[in-house]
């Protein structure tokens, strides 16, 4: 069976942003309101844990000691 695709952090965020537009939105009914707001918060956890298993993967990569070096992209040869 083919795994499912991740959504990225990015796509998490704009579904956060639009969520919140819509929250925004004061003639909203109350169970919509809150159904929203769960919506967001589940969101929101979503994209912390997107951040921390990034950050562990930037740890691994650079464990302490390890000296990283960043050329802005530029290839050498």
């Amino acid at each position: 069976m083919p795994k499912a695709k991740t959504e990225s952090f990015g796509d998490k965020m704009e579904r956060l942003n639009e969520t919140l537009r819509k929250l925004d939105d004061r003639s909203l009914p109350f169970d919509e309101s809150l159904e929203l707001f769960e919506k967001g918060v589940s969101l929101v956890k979503e994209a912390r844990a997107h951040l921390a298993e990034a950050e562990q993967r930037v740890t691994l990569l650079t464990r302490e000691g390890d000296e990283v070096k960043f050329d802005g992209g530029a290839k050498t040869e």
